[in-house]
């Protein structure tokens, strides 16, 4: 019998407390954190979407391992059994541990990047660009235009333009061009994939040219699982096999083990080349640890070797993990909310532009429905637009991005379907009197990366 519903594949062992909050509650908690989400007390939110970057339930198999993670300060078995998994899920031979992805994409930047140069991308990502310019260099758009459009139904609206990438080369030089980050299961654009065929063909333009291929695979699983449903050839394949094919068009990746890999802190830089890790370890001792614990115990790094094996090891995994986002987005499609489509793999994004478009861009739609969403119903998600985006350096004008979204990110093995039902019936809500919400303006911005800790306030 063909089995037309799935469960998911593991059963309830520990649960946390959370409290619903009344509404007076939350416009106190709202008012008194900029109505910035990142500023807000965990204890305040009912149902937390903020992220799904260490938010994840690890395994019993995974909190056993920190009971036995080796703690020696040089040399730690844990790190050894932490290599073999990389070598055998990701294969890549050179590992350097760090406390997360965004220390893995500082050391890349700082080994890679001089002034002048060009880093081509499928779409930005908020701490890659900015370590990136921080080095000296220059983010260089080269998704394909498909990604900007909230309504394409383009099955891998991550892939490389590989026109846009050829004209780059061509303009600015083969090397001024140290790599191409290619992201998978592009986050800014809404979680979306990139094909196999593109990978390659990107790959293949860059060894012509001599430029290396360096991956962001934080989210390579479920990039992996969407090759598998929607690529011919792979349907038969699992996805360790797809995400071993899809390493090996790289030299080298970084990942923020907090999402995939199933932990709540940790993260590493992956290579090939074995004089390029030397160089990243002598930064990874000045900046992080020693080479063989990096910014994680010994006990991280155990639970981390357990996490990677652990995704891989069925198919029934990601096939959950992807389904629950599926049947958030599915649910909100069907009451004709305006999301990004087709629905990505970690997360549901709100089209906030379609959503609010009484709201001006400079008065930060997306913020501003990300916080009304958290007034009226405690969800709480992140705001992925013009205050992510950022200024320009020379102009000091906001990026506006054509992508003005609310993410609605959700942490693996967390919720249950019924969480979900009660995001999408709140998101319902909230758009039967959207012209409530008013726009924001700042009454505090950072320098960069201002969506962590930006503060605003409700223009009346």
């Amino acid at each position: 019998m063909t089995r037309r519903s799935w469960a998911e594949p593991y059963k309830i062992k520990v649960v946390e407390p959370i409290r619903i909050t009344t509404r007076e509650e939350r416009v106190a908690a709202a008012r008194q954190a900029g109505y910035n989400t990142f500023l807000m007390r965990s204890e305040d939110v009912y149902i937390d979407l903020l992220t799904d970057s260490g938010t994840s339930a690890m395994s019993d198999y995974q909190w056993a391992g920190l009971m036995i993670g080796d703690e020696a300060y040089a040399g730690s078995k844990s790190f050894y059994n932490l290599v073999a998994a990389v070598r055998d899920v990701y294969g890549y031979e050179e590992l350097v541990p760090t406390h997360q992805g965004r220390g893995a994409e500082h050391i890349l930047s700082q080994i890679l990047i001089e002034d002048g140069d060009y880093v081509p991308g499928n779409m930005y990502f908020t701490t890659t660009r900015f370590h990136q310019e921080h080095a000296g260099g220059t983010f260089v758009d080269v998704i394909i235009d498909e990604a900007h459009d909230p309504t394409s139904l383009h099955p891998f609206k991550g892939n490389v333009d590989l026109d846009k990438l050829q004209r780059l080369i061509d303009d600015v030089g083969a090397d001024k061009i140290p790599y191409i980050s290619v992201e998978t299961n592009v986050n800014m654009a809404g979680g979306q994939p990139l094909s196999m065929a593109n990978l390659r063909a990107t790959y293949e333009i860059c060894r012509r040219h001599g430029i290396l291929v360096m991956l962001d695979a934080t989210r390579a699983l479920e990039n992996a699982w969407f090759i598998q449903q929607r690529e011919t050839g792979y349907h038969d394949k699992s996805v360790a096999e797809i995400m071993l094919e899809i390493c090996s068009y790289s030299d080298g990746a970084t990942v923020s083990s907090k999402k995939d890999n199933l932990v709540n802190i940790g993260g590493f830089l992956a290579l090939r080349d074995p004089e390029l890790a030397r160089q990243a370890r002598a930064l990874l001792v000045a900046f992080e640890g020693l080479h063989t614990y990096g910014g994680m115990s010994g006990r991280d790094m155990e639970a981390l070797a357990r996490g990677i094996r652990e995704m891989v090891a069925t198919d029934d995994h990601v096939h959950a993990r992807v389904g629950q986002v599926e049947y958030l987005g599915n649910a909100l499609i069907k009451a004709g909310v305006p999301i990004i489509r087709p629905v990505g793999g970690h997360g549901v994004f709100l089209d906030a532009k379609a959503i609010l478009p009484h709201i001006p861009h400079d008065q930060f739609p997306a913020q501003a429905l990300t916080a009304a969403l958290y007034i009226e119903s405690g969800v709480r998600g992140m705001e992925r637009g013009v205050v992510s985006a950022g200024r320009d350096k020379e102009t000091g004008d906001h990026h506006y991005p054509k992508l003005e979204l609310v993410r609605l990110a959700i942490p693996r093995r967390v919720y249950t379907q019924a969480h979900m039902d009660v995001t999408a019936e709140s998101v319902i809500e909230l758009l039967e009197h959207p012209e409530s919400v008013t726009g924001l303006r700042f009454t505090y911005e950072p320098e960069s990366l201002r969506f962590f800790q930006a503060r605003f306030e409700p223009i009346a």
